[in-house]
């Protein structure tokens, strides 16, 4: 232990250097590869100015991949909010979200430490911000974290407020926060169960009155457009992509590669989603009963990355706390030792371009059995992370280990 603890010292020491190492060598990897393009990125830069013309869901990126066509699938709102991006030239554009993008990683992370020390962020709150670097420079090389760097996608913007107003103390900054990031994007919608789970209850009622009015906003731009994506378009996942990919780490995408089709919502995914549902509801249950604010987020937030049709790989940013959890928490050991040893290897080894360079294309379905169970990785790690979570909360722990844990913080 004293050898483990003076190691720590000098690599908390070492911190604010090896995040800039970090961020140096993931930019040469980004700008000589797949990543040097930010295609997903160029969808909202490219497309948002046609929500002031009309036809923001008839176009599609003239940067598509030629089998891969990638129009805009996010409500009106969304474009609106990208709309202030595409006033810069391309490569602005890029470097700028690029560069919001590290340092919504580093509020993340910092955000997910203060919850996990509890009171000793205010006992030893410099070695808490090292900790914060040193896990930044560190998580830069989480695959969903890369891949989000890849694709331009925004994942961590969202996640970092998410994270941040769920936990804020103000109903109305948490509320309202959620309802807008939930009008840019569907899935944050699924944080107002942790609303009501701690009945919070002011808080939720202001996240629906945001969300109206984001949604009200790109009726009022453009009717017939916004009319077209909530009554029509809602709901098609076959438009944002293939549903079987490797990509898709939801619980249809597992089914559907497990059956060899889109299982939709037929009875295998009912029950698979009434299985994640209660399993969360107890991990949520728990944690709530805990007082863990920052895995209580997690169990929700796991559970709308299950219940989306559509779950990208990169989606799974929200890994990237719990691993944080995971190490500075006190909880069982046997806890901490099977889910470590689950998660590590499949965020730190490119899984999913394992199993892309394995099927002919990302629209094939059919596929061997042993990469069916492989395809699996992301969603069944997150049902058993959600039973471990159950459990080993209520598992007792010596009284003189435990760390304050606050339901929210400021």
């Amino acid at each position: 232990m004293h050898v483990l603890g003076k190691l720590e010292r000098r690599l908390l020491a070492a911190a604010p250097w090896l995040l800039v190492l970090s961020v140096l060598l993931r930019t040469w990897v980004l700008v000589t590869g797949f990543g040097k393009d930010s295609i997903d990125l160029r969808v909202y830069w490219s497309l948002a100015p046609h929500v002031l013309t009309g036809d923001l869901y008839e176009v599609v990126s003239p940067y598509s991949p030629t089998d891969f066509p990638l129009p805009f699938t996010y409500p009106p709102f969304g474009a609106l909010v990208f709309l202030p991006m595409t006033w810069l030239f391309w490569g602005a554009a890029q470097w700028s979200f690029r560069v919001l993008s590290v340092l919504c990683l580093y509020w993340l992370v910092r955000t997910a430490t203060r919850l996990v020390a509890g009171e000793a962020w205010t006992h030893d709150a410099r070695r808490w911000r090292q900790r914060a670097l040193l896990w930044t420079a560190v998580l830069l090389w989480m695959m969903p974290v890369f891949h989000t760097f890849e694709f331009g996608q925004i994942n961590l913007v969202l996640a970092a407020v998410v994270l941040a107003v769920l936990v804020a103390r103000d109903d109305h900054v948490a509320g309202i926060g959620i309802g807008l990031a939930s009008g840019v994007k569907l899935v944050p919608a699924i944080s107002g169960l942790y609303f009501l789970a701690t009945r919070r209850w002011a808080a939720a009622v202001w996240s629906v009155a945001a969300f109206a009015v984001s949604a009200g906003l790109g009726f009022l731009v453009d009717f017939g457009q916004a009319e077209r994506y909530w009554f029509v378009l809602f709901g098609d996942a076959g438009r944002v992509g293939p549903i079987a990919t490797a990509h898709n780490q939801s619980l249809r995408g597992a089914l559907s590669r497990t059956e060899g089709h889109d299982v939709g919502m037929s009875w295998p995914w009912v029950a698979a989603a009434v299985l994640a549902v209660v399993i969360a509801l107890f991990a949520l249950r728990s944690a709530v009963r805990a007082g863990d604010a920052l895995i209580g987020v997690l169990a929700v937030q796991f559970l709308g990355l299950l219940l989306s049709p559509i779950s990208w790989d990169h989606h799974w940013v929200w890994v990237a706390p719990l691993l944080i959890w995971l190490a500075h928490k006190r909880i069982a050991r046997w806890a901490r030792v099977v889910l470590l040893a689950a998660w590590c290897p499949v965020m730190f080894l490119d899984v999913i371009a394992f199993q892309l360079h394995r099927q002919p294309t990302i629209w094939t379905v059919s596929r061997p059995g042993w990469l069916t169970v492989l395809g699996w990785t992301y969603p069944a790690f997150a049902l058993l992370t959600l039973v471990v979570v159950a459990v080993a909360l209520h598992t007792p722990v010596p009284r003189r280990s435990r760390e304050a844990q606050p339901a929210r913080a400021g």
